[in-house]
C-alpha cells in the first residue's frame, strides 16, 4: 500500500477553523522539510509548531496526515444539520 503525507495548517480566526492546504508529499520527512519552508512566513509563525493528533489541547498550528492511497477513507453517508 502507498501513504501520502498531507500537511495542512490549523488556526482559528473568530472560533471558526482556517485551514490551509500546504501540499501532499511522497514520505513524512519531505512533509517536515515543506513545513521548513513556510513556518517563518506571515501567518503560519503565528502557530509554527507541529500537532500530534494524539495530543490534547491547542490543535493549533502544522498536521501531517497519512493518506493511504487507492482506499476509502469516508465510507459512511453524512447528514447536514
Amino acid at each position: 500500500m502507498i501513504t501520502v503525507y498531507l500537511v495542512q495548517h490549523l488556526h482559528l480566526l473568530d472560533e471558526t477553523e482556517d485551514i490551509k492546504i500546504i501540499g501532499i508529499y511522497r514520505s513524512e520527512a519531505a512533509a517536515m522539510m515543506a513545513i521548513d519552508r513556510v513556518k517563518d512566513q506571515p501567518g503560519f509563525r503565528d502557530f509554527p509548531n507541529v500537532v500530534d493528533s494524539a495530543q490534547e489541547g491547542d490543535s493549533q498550528g502544522f498536521h501531517i496526515c497519512p493518506y493511504d492511497l487507492d482506499s476509502d477513507h469516508w465510507t459512511e453517508g453524512y447528514v447536514t444539520l
